[in-house]
Order: structure tokens, then C-alpha cells, then sequence
């Protein structure tokens, strides 16, 4: 859907990744804005449904390899914004930690800053060049290297994000359908889950140009809570009873190396909700929460005008098919059936009433997501 109010763009956003779980948000933000978008991926022609949002012909998918700068200067040739959202949590021989986070990310910010376009790079909160694990090292790398080619770049570093297709709830819950028992790296580590929504409207803001350049900013939701708080809490809403089970690092360690020679001895079919890396459980063993810093000088949703949105207003219902009668639930039905129009309602009805929009299962009725 677009704006009629807005006038339509004149020259293209580009977004390398637009593709993947966070680039589909933001491809639809920006085409709610009126933006002409581009998504620059290595194969166009498997880039499904963003191309649907927005107008006919107003997003189109371009070839772009991060390997080669020339294709990259193509696809953000006569840009006016450039966005790089590529990420990777598992290196392969090629697409090494390196080569994605710190080369790609020099040669994106390059070719952004030679076209005069905006830059808006995306990272990760606890990206650190003393980390011990290389992703969260490689992130503060691709950062340095981004601000060092465009000063004026805006970087965002969300905490774990969730949403349709998240890689956090539907994992554990895709777990939690054969395993009596999940195993958890980092039970008590702190995170501050984000909605992908919110990222994308911050990373709307910034082409924008409402959002002041040369800064980082770290992007939580309203909550922080541990990993064991946060599987709990998916645990309830597909109503299925597990033993959660912490892991001390040591322990996580091995079970993290034992899933690698799995992959190897399976030639790279292990599925994905199995896979666990030494890198990721390095990375488990540290909070992933928005500075003390960050909320002092604004640098927060918050600060850009944005209210997090909260994980039971966007959860519940994209985990509803891991219940074990899916969206056949009957007692999911007869508590929405039972429950007065006004607990989902948009607003109050007045005195009297039993406004708790909190009990509904989604959105209220009229609110839109995204």
C-alpha cells in the first residue's frame, strides 16, 4: 500500500539483502513510502513476494554479488539511498565472516558514498572488536570500515528480532514439537527483542533523512528478558510442556562442536533449526541489550519517535500452527468466541467495559502491522 499524500521518488532506494527476513519489512516501508525500490540480491529471479508491494514496477530485484565491486556500483548507480542489510551466521568457504561483514560492507558504504547516497548499514547489538566471537568481531569491523567510507552513515544495531518467519520463536518452537527436552546455550543471558517492524520503520526514517548520520544506534523492544524467559513464554503460547534445560558454556561448547562434524558428515544437510556453531555460543555467553549510553543520548527507538512494540501483540498468532491442532485449537477458539468484542477492540468503549487488549491473540481489530 502507498501513501497518497507522498510524492512518489525520483531516484531509487537500493537494498542489498532486501530478500531476507528484515529486508522484506523494510522493502514494504520504504514502498509505503513512496520509494522506488531495489532489491540487490545474487539471484533475482528467486526474490518472491517483496517485488508484490507497493505499485506495479515500483520494486524490482537487481543481480548484485558482494564479491564483485563492479556489480555492486551497478545496482546503487543513480541511488539516493543505499542500505545493506547482508548478514550471515554461518560462514562457508566463500561467504566467510570477513568477506560479507567487513569487505562488502566497505564496498557497499564505497560505492554508496561515490553516488552521493544516503548510507543506512545494519549490524547487531554487541558487535565488538574484542569479542571473542568473529561475528560479533567481524560487525564492529564492517561498522568501522562503513563510517570510514561514509561519515555520514547511519548504522543500526538491533537485539534479536521477531516477527512472521523470525528465526528466534519459530525455531524453538519448531524444537519443541520433537524434543522432550530443549537445551539451551546461554539460558540466562538478558536479550531485548526488537520487532522487525519497528527496525524497518527506523530504517525508513533514516532515507528519510529525519535520522542524524554518523551515529550508531541500538534498537531493543519494551522488554528485556533471558533466553529461558522468552522460551517459556513460547512454550505457553503453543501450549506444550518441555523441560528447559541451561547448558553451562563448557557443556555448550561441545554440543555447539558436535553439531558442526554433524553438518560436515551429513555434507551440509543438517537442517538449520539444528545447527549450533562454537562462534554462536561464544556470542551466547554476552547480554544483547541497548546501552545505559544509547538511552542517555537517544540513540534508542524511542529517541526516533518510535514505540517497541511488545512480543504479545505480534507473537501469538504466527505461532498458533505449532500447537499440536494448529490453527484448529479449540480452545483458542472458544476463548475468542467467550471474550466481550471489547477486550480486541482498537480503544475502550467507555466505563465499564472489559478493554484488555492484551488477552486477544494478535493485533487489535483495525491496527495494522508491519
Amino acid at each position: 500500500m502507498t501513501d497518497p499524500e507522498r510524492p512518489y521518488s525520483q531516484q531509487p532506494v537500493t537494498v542489498f539483502g532486501g530478500s531476507g527476513f528484515l529486508g522484506r519489512y523494510v522493502v514494504d516501508a520504504l514502498a509505503e513510502r513512496n520509494y522506488r525500490v531495489r532489491i540487490a540480491v545474487r539471484r533475482p529471479n528467486l526474490v518472491g513476494y517483496p517485488q508484490a508491494y507497493g505499485m506495479v514496477g515500483q520494486v524490482q530485484a537487481v543481480q548484485a554479488n558482494l564479491r564483485y565491486r563492479h556489480s555492486i556500483e551497478q545496482a546503487v548507480k543513480g541511488a539516493g539511498a543505499v542500505i545493506n542489510l547482508v548478514g550471515i551466521l554461518h560462514p562457508t568457504r566463500r561467504q566467510t565472516f570477513e568477506a560479507v561483514h567487513v569487505e562488502g560492507a566497505r564496498m557497499i558504504a564505497e560505492a554508496a558514498a561515490a553516488a552521493g547516497a544516503r548510507m543506512i548499514h545494519v549490524s547487531a547489538i554487541g558487535a565488538a572488536r574484542n569479542s571473542e566471537s568473529a561475528y560479533a568481531r567481524t560487525k564492529a569491523e564492517g561498522e568501522a570500515a562503513v563510517i570510514n567510507a561514509h561519515p555520514d552513515a547511519v548504522v543500526v544495531r538491533p537485539s534479536l528480532m521477531f516477527g512472521p518467519g523470525d528465526g528466534l520463536f519459530n525455531r524453538f518452537a519448531a524444537l519443541a514439537q520433537f524434543l522432550p527436552v530443549l537445551p539451551l546455550a546461554g539460558a540466562d543471558t538478558r536479550f531485548q527483542p526488537v520487532f522487525a517492524g519497528d527496525v524497518a520503520k527506523a530504517i525508513a526514517r533514516a532515507v528519510d533523512g529525519k535520522v542524524e548520520g554518523g551515529r550508531i544506534y541500538e534498537l531493543g523492544g519494551p522488554e528485556v528478558k533471558t533466553l529461558r524467559e522468552l522460551v517459556a513464554y513460547m512454550l505457553m503460547v503453543i501450549r506444550r510442556r518441555r523441560l528447559v534445560m541451561g547448558l553451562s558454556p563448557g557443556l555448550a561448547r561441545a554440543q555447539a562442536a558436535t553439531m558442526e562434524v554433524l553438518h560436515v558428515l551429513s555434507l551440509g544437510l543438517l537442517p538449520d533449526v539444528l545447527r549450533l556453531t562454537r562462534d554462536q555460543v561464544a556470542l551466547l555467553q554476552h547480554d544483547n541489550v541497548v546501552s545505559d549510553s544509547a538511552r542517555r543520548e537517544g540513540r534508542t527507538l524511542e529517541g526516533l519517535g518510535i514505540t517497541p512494540t511488545t512480543i504479545e501483540a505480534i507473537v501469538p498468532p504466527y505461532l498458533v500452527r505449532f500447537r499440536k491442532k494448529g490453527q484448529f485449537d479449540v480452545q483458542r477458539d472458544a476463548a475468542l468466541e467467550a471474550a466481550p468484542p471489547d477486550v480486541i477492540a482498537p480503544e475502550s468503549a467507555g466505563p465499564g467495559s472489559q478493554f484488555q487488549p492484551r488477552r486477544g491473540a494478535g493485533p487489535a481489530i483495525g491496527e495494522r502491522t508491519r
